[in-house]
């Protein structure tokens, strides 16, 4: 639909007809009895949350068109900063880092990003490694600490949670802008940026939804980051797994079905590796 060109605009209107239901929901740790404990965004918060990021990342120079690396495992603040830049209309560049240090530093340079957002461990490579230096301009880091970074997002302030204030307006886009670049594992060859347009992400959201009569309300386990942002533009609930999303192949099957079982999982989308583990375990 043309109003939902930019995937980000699927964000305030769920939050509008579903505001109270969980968009995403997160591994937070485990408790005395070993079981995980979650902690989740209802599609009302995770659109205040992303409109909350979208201008602090305004304020520092990300706007239209800036490719901005995000190197932020699943998380809650990776499912708001990607929806933050979709609607500024920035770029992110999303790399798979279960390629490898080497592989990695070569597909920065490749895109020439401006601006980096990455947990503390992301920026300590960055910055020994020299990752994209010549082209860099603007460092985020998520979480502490700063490692003298342009800004650093520690927390979200209890008020963007819970206080209705004006919506940041959503980049109107053409479908032939770049949305993304998104480069692959390189496991069947070399690492391949994939650019990525609105239009290309537009047809995709609609072609899952047909494809497998996706309805809101579902409950999508998201094993593999890049695809998981397509649940809350599909109206899921997105679960993330307690697993190593770098290595499909070692996941442990049984933290799988303890987050099935947990929430009562639809569907799935997984890699081969992982489908192939989990698909030949024994469910307990």
């Amino acid at each position: 639909m043309a109003e939902f060109l930019n995937v980000a605009a699927h964000l305030p209107a769920l939050a509008q007809s579903r505001p109270d239901a969980m968009a995403v929901v997160c591994p937070a740790g485990r408790d005395r009895w070993n079981r995980v404990t979650y902690s989740h965004y209802t599609f009302q918060q995770l659109d205040r949350v992303s409109d909350h990021f979208a201008r602090t990342l305004e304020s520092v120079g990300i706007h239209r068109g800036t490719r901005t690396v995000l190197m932020v495992p699943p998380s809650l603040e990776f499912f708001a900063l990607t929806f933050a830049l979709f609607k500024l209309a920035a770029v992110p560049v999303i790399v798979d880092p279960g390629m490898g240090i080497r592989n990695l530093g070569k597909c920065l340079a490749e895109a020439e990003p401006e601006a980096f957002i990455g947990i503390p461990k992301a920026h300590l490579a960055r910055r020994i490694l020299g990752w994209a230096r010549p082209t860099i301009r603007t460092t985020i880091t998520v979480g502490r600490p700063g490692l003298g970074s342009t800004l650093r997002l520690d927390s979200v302030p209890p008020s963007v949670l819970t206080a209705a204030t004006a919506s940041m307006p959503i980049a109107d886009v053409k479908a032939d802008e770049m949305a993304a670049i998104l480069f692959t594992s390189g496991s069947t060859g070399v690492a391949k940026g994939a650019v990525y347009t609105h239009g290309i992400f537009a047809a995709q959201v609609e072609a899952i939804r047909t494809a497998f009569d996706i309805k809101p309300g579902e409950i999508d386990l998201t094993t593999f980051p890049l695809f998981a942002l397509f649940g809350p533009a599909l109206g899921m609930t997105g679960i993330v797994p307690d697993m190593d999303p770098t290595r499909p192949a070692r996941v442990d099957p049984a933290k799988i079905f303890e987050s099935v079982n947990d929430f009562g999982v639809t569907n799935m989308f997984g890699s081969p590796a992982l489908l192939n583990r989990v698909g030949r375990s024994e469910k307990p």
